[in-house]
C-alpha cells in the first residue's frame, strides 16, 4: 500500500495574509494556493522549475488594482507579483517563486474590432489564434505569427515583444501595437500610445508615477541618444525590453509601448491593449525546397531573398524525421516526397502571398524557374514542390509550428532543450555563425535540432541534455557563455524573439555602461523589485541581484530524485516538455477538452504530467517502489484489504491531507479521449498512466461504488439485455434517477435497444464468426469475408447499428460474420482495474486470436473500443502476446474500393457531413479520409465537420460529478454543429458516446455513416 504524501512545501505565512486581506476586500476574481495548482504553475516551457507562493486569477482591471494597492501596504513591501498569460515562454520569463497573477482565466475578451480603421482593443488574456478567428470575419489578421498561437495569449506576446515567422514583412508584436493599458504597482494606470512633445509635457508636470516615470525616461533619451545609437545593432529582431533605441519613433514622438513591449512583467499588468490589424491576404503559396545539407539551405536563403518572399522559414532533417513520426506528417507527406538516392538534410518554405492568384503565380514560377535553371551541387537544391492556396500552405505551417514540441518527443533521455534557442544575427552572416554554433555544440558531443526564421537571421537551436545527469548541468553554463562570445562577434543578440527571462545575467554585459539606465527604468516603475523581480533589470542603488542561468532551480534536478524504474513504469508522462499544446484554445479541436470545459490547468495534459512527476517525487523519497506496489496491488485480497482502506477512507473524509487526492482530483477530471496521445507531440499518455495510478490510489482507499458500475458494466449488460422493457422502464422513473445520482454517482443511464443482437442474427440470416464457419468458406468467399468484433455498447445499445452494418457488407457482397461477444476491458482500464483489465484483455485475445488465424480481417464498430487494441492492449501485452490488427470498419472497407467499382452504385449526388470521434481523429488521422474515400465510391461527398469533443466520452458524461462539465464542452462546439440548419438533415456521426450526447442534450437522432449508407442503398433498389 503506497504511503499518504503529506509533507508538501507550504504557503509562506505572509503570502497567506496577503490573500486573506486581498479576499477580506472587494475583490472578485480567484485565488488558488493548493499545491497542485501551485505545481502545476511552477513549470512553462524552460528548463526550469519554481514553486510559487499561489495563484491569483482576476476578473477585471479593477481586480488587478487592489492586488498592487495592497501590495503597496507596507506589511506586504517584500510580497512578489509575477504576470502570466499562456505560460508558453522558454526562459522561465512567467515563473516565480512569489505569487502568479493569472491573466489568461477571465481576463480575456475581445472589447472591439473596428473594421474601418483596422485595429481591435482586447483584454490581454485573449490568445492570438482566438482574436484572428474574430478578425478575420472582418478580412483582417494580427500579424506576429507564432509557433504557440493556439494558446499564447496577446499580453504574453506584448511582453516578449514576440515575433516570429513573416517578420521581415510584418515585424515585432510592438509595430503593431497602438495603445496599451498598465496598472502600475501604486494601483494606478496608464494609458500609453504616440505622444507629440506638447502632450509628453503635460504628463511630466504632473507629480504622480506616471509623471516619474515619463520624466525618467524622456530625460535617459535626451542625455544618452548618442550612446545609444552607437551601442545596439541594426536588427530585423532588435531589442525586446526597456528598448533604449525606440524611445522615440521614427517621427521623433515618445513612445512608452517602446518600453513595455518586451517587459516581461517587470514595470506593470498590461491590461488591455489596440492593437494593429492588416487585410488577410487572398492568395497564399510556399515552395518547398529540400537540401542536401542544412549548411546549403542556410547559404542559399541569401539568393532566395533576392526573389521578395513574404517569409522564408527553415527545418533541419532532425525535426523533419520526427515529423514522419507524428500525426501531422499525413497531411503534408506528398509536399516532402522521399526519393531513391535523396537524402534531404534541410528544407527552406519560402513563402508568397497577394491578393491574386495571378500576382503569387508571377512570383512562384520566376523562383521555381530560378531553381530548375540553376540547380547544381554549389547550391544544393536536390527537389523542390508547390503548396498553392491557403489550406495546403497551413498544412505544412502547421508542421513548422509544432518543431518544437517534435524536437521534444526525440528517442532516449537526452532531449533537446531551450537555452541558446533564439540568437539573432545579421542574416548574411547566419550560415557562418551557424556553422561556428555547431562547432561549439560538436565539441560537446551532443545532438541538435535546428529551425527558425533563416529571412531574418533567427534560428533556434536545441542541444539535446538530460538534466536528470547531474555531469550535464554545468554544459549549461559553458554552452551558453561561448553563444554569447559568439553573437557578439557575429554583431548579434542572445534572446532574438524569446525574451531574456533567466538569462538576464547577461543584460549588463549587454547594454555595459547603458545598463543603469534600464535600472533607472525599473526604479521608476518598480522601486521595491516586486514585479517579476531578478529579470532584466534590478533597480539602480539596490541591492538586487539579477537571477542567474545555474542558479535558478531545473527541472531536471527535481527528476532525477525519481528512480529510473519508478519513472519507467510512469514514462507516458515523464517527458512533458511544457510546450503546453494541450493548452489550445480552439474549441474545435480535439485537444484537450478537460482544459477547454474548466480553463483550469490541473485539467490538461501538461498539468497532469506535471503533478505525476510530483507525486512520484514524493513516493520515491519515501523509497516507494511503485512497481512492486502495483504487482502488490493486484495480488492483494479484497477482503483482507478493506479494513486499512476503509480506515484511511474514513481519514479522507475527516480532512486529512494527502496530496495524492489533489491528484486524484486531477485525473479524475480526465475524459481518456486519448486526444493526447495523437496530437501531443511528446504522446504524452494521460488515460495510460491515469489508469496506473488510479490503481495504486485505490489500494490505499476505498473505491466509489460508480466505479464497480462501470467495471461491471460488460459483464451484466449480455443478461440485463434480455428484460429491455423493465429495465428501461426503471431507469426512466425520476425516482431512480435521483437515487443512482445520489449514491451512485450515475445520471442519464442509456436504454437498452428493444433488439437482441443474440436472438435477432439467427432471424437475419447473421453468421456467427466459428472455427467451423470459417473453415469452411471457400478460397473466394474468404477473399471477401469479414468478421465484426462486438463491444458491450454498440451490441446492446445501438443494435440496430451492428444489425445494419452487417446488412450493408452483405448487400455490397461481402461475407461477413459476426464474432461471439467478448468483454473488451476498456471501462476497467479507464477505471484503473489493472489486473481486471489485463484478465479481461487476455480472454477477449484468446478469442480474437483464434478467429484471425484463419487469415480474415476483423473489424470494430466503435472507434473507441476498437482502438483500445492498438493502444491499451499493445502497452498491457508488449512484446509477450501479438494483437492481431482491428481495424476500424472504414479502414478495411476503404482497401476493397476496386471491389466497390465492380459493383457500380451510384446515388444521387449530395453532400454530407461527418462529425468525427476525438479518439478517431487523433489517433487514427487516416479514419476521416477513408470515409471520404467511400463516400466517393456511392457519388457522394463527404465533408468532415470541425467540432471538438462532445463531452461524452465513453461514460464520463455519465458520472454525476462530472455532467455540467460534459455539457460545457458540449456546448462549446457540438451544439452548435447539431443545431446548424444547413447541416441538419446531413449529419452522420462515427462515435457511440457522441450520437449519446447528442440524444441526451438535443434529443436528436444521429446515424452512423453505414447507416446512411444502407438507407440509401435499400432506396436506390
Amino acid at each position: 500500500m503506497i504511503p499518504k504524501l503529506s509533507e508538501i512545501s507550504p504557503t509562506q505565512s505572509k503570502y497567506l495574509q496577503f490573500i486573506e486581506r486581498l479576499k477580506a476586500s472587494s475583490f472578485q476574481g480567484e485565488t488558488n494556493l493548493d499545491y497542485a495548482n501551485r505545481v502545476v504553475l511552477s513549470t512553462d516551457n524552460s528548463i526550469y522549475q519554481v514553486l510559487p507562493q499561489g495563484i491569483i486569477y482576476p476578473k477585471s482591471v479593477e481586480d488587478i488594482k487592489l492586488v498592487t494597492q495592497l501590495s503597496n501596504n507596507p506589511d506586504f513591501h517584500d510580497i512578489v507579483l509575477s504576470p502570466r498569460g499562456g505560460g508558453t515562454g522558454t526562459n522561465g520569463q512567467s515563473l516565480s517563486d512569489g505569487l502568479i497573477v493569472d491573466l489568461s482565466k477571465h481576463m480575456n475578451k475581445i472589447l472591439e474590432i473596428n473594421k474601418e480603421e483596422g485595429w481591435a482593443r482586447v483584454q490581454t488574456g485573449v490568445v492570438k489564434d482566438q482574436l484572428n478567428r474574430a478578425a478575420k470575419q472582418h478580412g483582417l489578421f494580427f500579424a506576429p505569427e507564432l509557433s504557440t498561437s493556439n494558446r499564447a495569449t496577446i499580453g504574453g506576446m506584448i511582453n516578449t515583444d514576440a515575433s516570429g515567422q513573416g517578420s521581415v514583412m510584418y515585424g515585432k508584436t510592438r509595430d503593431h501595437v497602438i495603445e496599451l493599458k498598465t496598472v502600475l504597482l501604486d494601483g494606478s494606470i496608464i494609458d500609453s500610445t504616440t505622444l507629440k512633445d506638447e502632450s509628453l509635457d503635460a504628463i511630466k508636470s504632473g507629480d504622480n508615477r506616471a509623471a516619474h516615470i515619463h520624466k525618467t525616461i524622456d530625460a535617459i533619451h535626451a542625455n544618452k541618444r548618442d550612446e545609444i545609437a552607437r551601442k545596439f545593432p541594426t536588427l530585423n529582431r532588435c531589442l525586446t525590453g526597456y528598448d533604449l533605441a525606440h524611445i522615440r519613433d521614427q517621427n521623433n514622438q515618445f513612445n512608452l509601448n517602446n518600453i513595455l513591449c518586451g517587459s516581461e512583467g517587470t514595470l506593470g499588468f498590461i491590461v488591455e491593449a489596440k492593437i494593429n490589424l492588416l487585410a488577410i491576404p487572398s492568395v497564399a503559396a510556399l515552395v518547398n525546397i529540400r537540401y542536401s545539407s542544412f549548411e546549403h539551405s542556410l547559404r542559399h536563403a541569401q539568393e532566395l531573398l533576392k526573389a521578395n518572399p513574404t517569409s522564408i522559414e527553415t527545418v533541419d532533417s532532425k525535426v523533419l524525421n520526427l515529423a514522419q513520426n507524428d500525426i501531422i506528417w499525413e497531411s503534408v507527406e506528398p509536399f516532402f516526397p522521399s526519393k531513391a538516392n535523396e537524402d534531404t538534410q534541410g528544407i527552406n518554405l519560402v513563402e508568397y502571398t497577394g491578393n491574386s492568384v495571378e500576382e503569387v503565380q508571377a512570383q512562384i514560377a520566376k523562383l521555381t524557374k530560378t531553381l530548375e535553371t540553376n540547380s547544381d551541387q554549389s547550391s544544393g537544391v536536390i527537389g523542390h514542390t508547390v503548396a498553392f492556396g491557403q489550406d495546403e500552405v497551413n498544412k505544412i505551417w502547421a508542421m513548422r509550428k509544432k518543431s518544437v514540441g517534435l524536437l521534444g518527443n526525440a528517442k532516449g533521455e537526452k532531449r533537446p532543450i531551450p537555452f541558446v534557442e533564439d540568437t539573432a544575427v545579421p542574416p548574411e552572416n547566419l550560415a557562418d555563425f551557424i556553422m561556428e554554433f555547431r562547432a561549439v555544440l560538436d565539441s560537446y558531443s551532443v545532438q541538435y535540432g535546428m529551425f527558425g526564421h533563416v529571412d531574418a537571421g533567427v534560428l533556434h537551436v536545441r542541444p539535446a541534455l538530460d538534466l536528470k545527469d547531474e555531469s550535464q548541468e554545468p554544459m549549461i553554463r559553458e554552452i551558453t557563455d561561448k553563444v554569447v562570445a559568439l553573437t557578439q562577434k557575429y554583431n548579434g543578440l542572445l534572446w532574438g524573439e524569446h525574451g531574456k527571462g533567466v538569462r538576464s545575467e547577461y543584460a549588463p554585459a549587454f547594454f555595459g555602461d547603458l545598463y543603469p539606465s534600464i535600472q533607472e527604468i525599473k526604479r521608476a516603475f518598480d522601486p521595491r523589485n516586486q514585479l517579476n523581480p531578478g529579470k532584466i533589470a534590478t533597480p539602480l542603488k539596490s541591492d538586487s541581484q539579477l537571477l542567474k542561468i545555474d542558479e535558478v532551480p531545473l527541472r531536471g534536478k527535481f527528476d532525477r530524485t525519481i528512480p529510473s524504474k519508478n519513472r519507467e513504469q510512469f514514462k507516458e508522462g515523464m517527458y512533458c516538455n511544457g510546450n503546453g499544446g494541450c493548452y489550445n484554445f480552439d474549441p474545435n479541436d480535439a485537444m484537450c477538452p478537460s482544459w477547454k470545459g474548466t480553463r483550469e490547468r490541473v485539467h490538461s495534459p501538461k498539468g497532469r504530467a506535471s503533478l505525476m512527476r510530483e507525486w512520484l517525487r514524493g513516493m520515491s523519497e519515501q523509497g516507494i517502489d511503485v512497481v512492486s506496489e502495483s504487482h502488490k496491488a493486484k495480488q492483494k485480497n479484497a477482503v483482507f484489504n478493506f479494513v486499512p482502506k476503509l480506515l484511511n477512507t474514513l481519514s479522507k473524509r475527516r480532512g486529512d491531507y494527502d496530496f495524492s487526492h489533489e491528484v486524484h482530483e486531477s485525473m479524475m477530471g480526465c475524459l481518456a479521449c486519448k486526444s493526447c496521445v495523437g496530437q501531443c507531440p511528446i504522446k504524452v499518455d494521460v488515460p495510460e498512466f491515469r489508469a496506473k495510478f488510479l490503481e495504486l490510489y485505490y489500494a490505499r482507499y476505498l473505491r466509489p461504488a460508480k466505479d464497480y458500475l462501470i467495471g461491471s458494466l460488460e459483464y451484466v449488460m449480455p443478461y440485463a439485455s434480455h428484460f429491455p422493457t423493465p429495465y428501461n422502464w426503471l431507469i426512466s422513473r425520476s425516482w431512480t434517477q435521483h437515487l443512482t445520482s445520489k449514491y451512485l454517482g450515475f445520471v442519464d443511464a442509456p436504454k437498452f435497444s428493444k433488439l437482441n443482437l443474440k436472438k435477432e442474427s439467427p432471424r437475419r440470416g447473421i453468421r456467427l464468426a466459428t472455427p467451423l464457419a470459417l473453415e469452411a468458406l471457400s478460397p473466394k468467399d474468404r477473399r471477401r469475408a469479414v468478421i465484426i468484433a462486438q463491444d458491450a455498447f454498440t451490441s446492446y445499445f445501438e443494435t440496430e447499428l451492428v444489425l445494419d452494418i452487417m446488412e450493408l457488407l452483405t448487400r455490397l457482397g461481402f461475407q461477413a460474420f459476426l464474432a461471439p461477444y467478448k468483454p473488451n476491458g476498456k471501462p476497467l482500464h479507464v477505471h484503473g482495474f489493472m489486473k481486471s483489465f489485463e484478465r479481461t484483455a487476455k480472454k477477449n485475445l484468446d478469442m480474437l486470436q483464434g478467429l484471425r488465424f484463419f487469415g480474415i480481417p476483423i473489424i470494430g464498430v466503435d472507434p473507441s473500443m476498437t482502438l483500445t487494441y492498438r493502444s491499451e492492449y499493445e502497452k498491457t501485452f508488449g512484446t509477450s502476446r501479438k494483437v492481431p490488427n482491428i481495424q476500424l470498419l472504414q479502414e478495411w472497407l476503404a482497401t476493397h474500393t476496386e471491389h466497390l467499382n465492380k459493383r457500380n452504385i451510384k446515388f444521387e449526388e449530395e453532400t454530407i457531413h461527418l462529425l468525427g470521434h476525438c479518439t478517431e481523429k487523433t489517433n487514427a488521422p487516416s479514419s476521416i479520409k477513408h470515409w471520404q474515400t467511400i463516400f466517393s465510391q456511392f457519388g457522394l461527398n463527404l465533408e468532415s465537420v470541425a467540432v471538438g469533443c462532445c463531452g461524452m466520452a465513453g461514460t464520463y458524461g455519465h458520472e454525476s460529478k462530472n455532467l455540467e462539465t460534459s455539457k460545457t464542452i458540449y456546448g462549446l462546439s457540438w451544439k452548435e454543429a447539431i443545431n446548424n440548419p444547413a447541416l441538419s438533415d446531413s449529419l452522420v456521426a462515427t462515435g457511440y458516446s457522441c450520437r449519446s450526447q447528442v440524444k441526451r442534450i438535443d434529443d436528436k437522432n444521429l446515424p452512423h455513416p453505414a447507416q446512411l449508407l444502407l438507407t440509401k442503398l435499400k432506396a436506390a433498389e
